[in-house]
């Protein structure tokens, strides 16, 4: 079912405000929507950004002479429950999904911050005025900070693991890289009709990712997530689709020369090409012999997708749901489709 020709408005703009864009901050406009769809896709957004995008955090510390987050440390002011809660407030970027070790080895007077952390390659300190410790003259202070990738909040007892040294300590993560969303939806007017919606997003994040990314990789999440719900039963149109134009024909006498064609020639939009490439579809012969109905259950496959390769499959002439001669094909491949 075609959206678009069925009247459905889809938004025209949707673009960061390039003004205010930073490594930490992003408004994000979208417009027109169908009244309603402000308020359904700016919750849904906002959820998955506060809860469900990847980020690093420290986990397990380990300082020498120390076995819990109760005791002292000579020479240094701040207690360990001040200390771990000044560590957790640190941010990192970490590449990869292997966990990483960063090291801090001063000797006082010094006033430890987040720019005193050594790190392993791939590990990246973004908070580096980040008060940790005040150390005496003097006196050593040491510790071995071990940061990992995860999901929003993990409790220290859920960070533990098994056969963990007593000398590890254990601490709260707060993995989520956003660290705020604010969304509001106001009128929006097409024509003479105001009767749409304007969604305006505020994302605010740690550094540790793109404003631009964090609502991609969002989105990308939802679309997976629905997808799941694009079921046999309820797929009335596309089987009526499927059962009129080119589904049925046979292709004998009078070869298509666009069938040889690979989909990389098509000149498709990223998403649609990359959904193509790993379903293992490569050439258009094997792209009409797809239904629509198949090629909707391909992952992240969508209606948008389906409708921009119908559209250029048609003005080849082709359609899906088609069978293939497959001698006259293979005929016309080893004469390199003269």
């Amino acid at each position: 079912m075609n959206l678009i020709a069925k009247g459905f408005k889809f938004p025209s703009t949707i673009a960061f405000d390039e003004d205010t864009l930073s490594d930490t901050y992003g408004k994000l406009v979208a417009e027109p929507l169908e009244r309603g769809y402000g308020t359904t896709i700016g919750n849904s957004l906002r959820r998955l950004l506060l809860s469900s995008i990847e980020g690093a955090a420290i986990t397990h510390i380990r300082i020498p002479g120390v076995l819990h987050e109760f005791q002292t440390i000579k020479g240094v002011k701040e207690d360990m429950v001040d200390i771990v809660l000044n560590l957790k407030k640190l941010r990192f970027r970490l590449q990869g999904d292997k966990k990483r070790v960063a090291k801090i080895n001063v000797t006082g007077p010094k006033d430890v911050t987040g720019a005193d952390i050594e790190c392993e390659a791939n590990l990246e300190v973004l908070t580096p005025e980040q008060h940790i410790a005040t150390v005496d003259d003097g006196a050593v202070f040491q510790a071995e900070l071990i940061v990992k990738k995860g999901f929003g909040y993990s409790p220290s007892e859920a960070n533990k693991e098994k056969n963990q040294p007593i000398d590890l300590i254990s601490v709260d993560a707060l993995f989520n890289p956003i660290k705020r969303v604010n969304m509001q939806v106001e009128k929006a007017r097409v024509g003479r009709s105001t009767d749409y919606d304007r969604l305006v997003m505020e994302i605010w994040t740690d550094g540790s990712i793109t404003p631009q990314k964090a609502v991609s990789r969002a989105s990308e999440l939802l679309i997976e997530h629905f997808n799941l719900f694009v079921l046999d039963e309820n797929d009335e149109d596309v089987e009526e689709e499927e059962g009129n134009g080119n589904g049925s024909e046979v292709l004998e006498g009078d070869f298509n020369r666009n069938l040889l064609k690979s989909v990389e020639e098509l000149e498709l939009s990223v998403r649609s090409y990359n959904c193509l490439k790993n379903a293992n579809i490569s050439t258009v012969a094997d792209l009409v012999q797809k239904t629509e109905h198949e090629m909707l259950k391909t992952k992240n496959f969508g209606r948008k997708s389906l409708d921009e390769i119908k559209g250029i499959l048609n003005k080849m002439g082709l359609d899906f749901g088609m069978e293939i001669d497959e001698s006259l094909l293979e005929q016309y491949r080893a004469e390199g489709g003269k």
